[in-house]
């Protein structure tokens, strides 16, 4: 199973949704850093479940533990190892779906590759609860990040046809990034906050549920970083973004929208403005050639609704070789962009972090 990932930062995450514990083991954090788990403990309590009536009532508190790599408040630089503990999981619920595959789950897939030994419950190793640990993870990273000053932050771009303002592809505070992880539902403009959250609960009402966008940006991102080709930055990035469940798009810059744009209308064109070499639009987020310009990275990361519905759906019984109907029964998000949020920022920040080692090293860090 390919649950490991990093070329210079390496991680591995482990657990299933309803077993004992889940955790991540990291390496590459070099000695001697002083861990804020504070700013930790925020990051995961913005991912965690129960937290309010727009999600999973599934009560986690998610206090992780460390148990290695970490010595009288400092790290060692050995592998760190991390454990959330699993404490509020009704698998009960699922025992009834040992052979039948929820729709738009990884049930099937799951089941064929694994021979039917995969754990079922509550999506076992694929579920999204393992998200937690790359939010501890990322947590680090975004802290050793700040040493350089960068800075990263997201908010909702869309719920189901509902649109919030876009960044500014140029010029983006670090406080407005900042100030939209202390947000229980960061978006940029106040006023669609109630006809999103109105659409989350419509859809739950009708035992059904909606996706969106969540836009990211990476700012004070030093020009250099990654390869053309097979390395790209983009290609980095996208390989993290993609491993969140329910990812099912990602576009850097204006994205889709360059390929409805003239030449004349899509280039970034350069200036220099206070001894820095700047360009005049974003439209490629940052990226050029595979490699970052200096410029704000910025991207979209589309979810799709969550498949976990109360309606009834259509499928099989595996064992029986039978077509079925299936209520889907259990504690599940009408809408996970919310929680989605903390998590993108996460993966963000190990690939770029990953990506300043590759090209500098470790020892800025200490």
């Amino acid at each position: 199973m390919s649950a490991t990932w990093g070329n210079y930062l390496k991680l591995t995450i482990f657990g299933e949704s309803h077993g004992k514990a889940i955790g991540i083991v990291l390496e590459g954090v070099p000695p001697g850093i002083t861990l804020d788990k504070d700013f930790i403990h925020r990051q995961l309590q913005r991912r965690a479940p129960g937290q309010n009536k727009l999600s999973t009532q599934r009560q986690e508190k998610d206090q992780f533990e460390i148990l290695s790599g970490y010595f009288k408040d400092k790290t060692t630089g050995t592998p760190m190892t991390f454990v959330i503990a699993n404490q509020d999981q009704y698998s009960r619920d699922y025992t009834k779906q040992k052979n039948i595959p929820r729709p738009g789950h990884g049930d099937y897939p799951g089941y064929v590759k694994y021979h039917g030994f995969n754990d079922y419950r509550g999506g076992g190793h694929f579920s999204g609860r393992l998200t937690a640990p790359l939010v501890l993870a990322g947590a680090i990273a975004q802290q050793l990040l700040k040493i350089r000053d960068i800075h990263i932050g997201s908010h909702i771009k869309s719920i189901y046809n509902i649109q919030d303002e876009q960044f500014n592809k140029i010029h983006i505070q670090s406080e407005q990034l900042e100030s939209l992880k202390d947000k229980d539902f960061p978006i940029l403009k106040n006023a669609q906050e109630q006809k999103m959250k109105e659409a989350i609960l419509e859809a739950k009402n009708d035992l059904d549920s909606v996706g969106g966008v969540i836009e990211t940006a990476m700012i004070n991102i030093p020009a250099g970083l990654g390869s053309p080709f097979f390395d790209s930055v983009e290609s980095r990035l996208a390989h993290m973004l993609f491993s969140i469940p329910a990812v099912k798009g990602v576009e850097f810059g204006s994205g889709f929208d360059l390929s409805t744009m003239k030449g004349s209308q899509g280039k970034d064109e350069y200036r220099v403005e206070e001894g820095q070499i700047k360009t005049l639009a974003n439209h490629n987020g940052g990226i050029l050639g595979g490699i970052t310009t200096g410029m704000p990275i910025i991207f979209n990361t589309a979810f799709k609704p969550t498949p976990s519905i109360g309606q009834r759906q259509r499928t099989i019984d595996i064992e029986k070789m039978e077509n079925i109907d299936l209520e889907i029964i259990g504690r599940h998000d009408p809408c996970i962009l919310p929680r989605a949020v903390p998590v993108v920022e996460a993966v963000g920040a190990l690939g770029l972090l990953d990506l300043i080692i590759e090209r500098e090293g470790r020892s800025w860090m200490s």
